[in-house]
């Protein structure tokens, strides 16, 4: 089960998001060829990639920033890279250009902090973007905790579509990591739980200011926790591929 769209569209373009998610892919395709050479996917993760086991010796600070940038796979790109579209644009629109990319990189090293400190001696190098949207969507939740977001679930061979409540899905999303996260490995099936769990504290706690300046209490009043503008209606497109009726014999 993952989300598709959000109902909530942004009034100005969001550079930020566009350029993070094309930095991502850029150096994902860069590094791709070498995917296949252990020992140089290797050595390239002991250089870029958070290793806590490192950072705790005071070695790889870098590694911070950098890990953030990096995934380790097609799959862990491209579902990063959905959840930065769906809720980036709108926590872009309501900060302005640079202090939401100040806040995407604050999220993403907090959520590494949080990672490190929950397993320091952990040699396992961690790299995706998951912390820093994770700090996304604590602040989209306190935003816009009514926006529609259409979620998608599949089965097998079956899949389904329908709405929710933006903080459904995000409470939801939340107490999986929380859930997978207590009493497992920091990088259980891996996964980084503690790494989403501390970006996602951390964005929600950035954002309280934001909060705070317009009235607290009141700013979810105004708009009763809605986007403060018009939803998106997506209409339902009917197929063009006529149905074949079953002839009986």
């Amino acid at each position: 089960m993952f989300p598709l769209r959000d109902h909530n569209p942004s009034e100005r373009t969001p550079y930020v998001t566009y350029a993070l998610i094309i930095v991502n892919v850029a150096i994902f395709l860069i590094n791709y060829p070498m995917m296949n050479d252990t020992r140089a996917m290797a050595s390239f993760y002991y250089d870029w990639s958070t290793v806590p086991a490192l950072i705790t010796q005071g070695e790889q600070t870098h590694t911070i920033v950098t890990s953030m940038f990096l995934h380790g796979g097609f799959f862990h790109l491209a579902g990063n890279m959905l959840f930065l579209w769906i809720f980036g644009d709108n926590l872009e629109d309501s900060f302005g250009h640079l202090k939401f990319l100040l806040f995407y990189l604050a999220s993403g090293i907090a959520a590494d902090l949080v990672h490190i400190a929950a397993d320091p001696s952990s040699n396992i190098p961690t790299v995706g973007a998951s912390g820093a949207i994770a700090g996304v969507m604590g602040g989209y939740l306190l935003l816009f905790p009514k926006a529609k977001v259409d979620m998608i679930f599949i089965f097998i061979i079956f899949f389904k579509r329908f709405t929710v409540p933006a903080w459904v899905m995000l409470i939801f999303w939340f107490g999986l990591q929380l859930l997978n996260g207590s009493g497992a490995d920091t990088t259980s099936g891996g996964v980084a739980y503690w790494a989403h769990i501390g970006g996602f504290v951390a964005g929600a706690l950035m954002t309280l200011p934001y909060l705070l300046k317009r009235g607290k209490a009141d700013f979810w009043r105004q708009n009763q926790g809605q986007p403060p503008h018009p939803a998106i209606n997506y209409e339902e497109r009917r197929t063009t591929i006529p149905t074949v009726k079953r002839r009986r014999k």
